[in-house]
């Protein structure tokens, strides 16, 4: 489970204009429509042609749960690829993205401050070119600690030294021990 990867892709969901198909015959009929035939669909679903075809027929309603949910991964990465893109447009050039967390949060300083790591619950509005490193991060194939990173230091700027405005010289900030995070664009 990727906590900031699935974090900043429910943040882009959040923008749809419309509720993505929630049956299973809809949803396949979506996936068939974006594949452009039912064999693709099988082979990504890893199931047979002929029961893609009876999910479209409405010949089978309800799939097995583990189905149900490959169905509804798909649908999802897929549902209003425009939309997603403005939204994510949006918060990189202007908006911004608004981070709400509850995680032991530490970082390194100088000698002679207190660096030990407290649990924090922050809700902190990071500013454009943290949105746009997360998202580009996230299109490349970051891994989570890499898009903790991003946003530690997002944090760091924004939070702990007030754009700049706060005297001190943290080196680095950390996250542990997660017990929430939320993205909001």
């Amino acid at each position: 489970m990727s906590l900031f990867g699935d974090g900043l892709e429910a943040a882009v969901q959040k923008a749809f204009t419309r509720p993505a198909p929630k049956t299973a015959p809809a949803q396949m009929r979506y996936l068939v429509k974006q594949l452009k035939g039912t064999r693709a669909v099988a082979q990504m679903l890893r199931i047979s042609q002929r029961t893609v075809e009876r999910y479209v027929k409405n010949q089978i309603r309800k799939p097995r749960p583990e189905l149900a949910a490959r169905m509804e991964r798909e649908v999802t990465r897929r549902w209003q690829p425009q939309v997603r893109a403005r939204a994510r447009q949006r918060a990189a050039a202007t908006d911004g993205i608004v981070i709400d967390t509850r995680a032991r949060i530490g970082y390194t300083a100088p000698i002679g401050t207190t660096d030990d790591a407290r649990l924090r619950h922050l809700t902190v509005a990071l500013p454009p070119q943290y949105a746009a490193r997360l998202f580009d991060a996230q299109q490349a194939g970051a891994t989570d600690q890499q898009l903790q990173q991003i946003a530690a230091e997002g944090l760091k700027e924004t939070y702990f030294q007030d754009g700049g405005r706060r005297a001190g010289s943290l080196e680095e900030i950390r996250f542990t021990d997660i017990e929430h995070i939320e993205f909001e664009l």
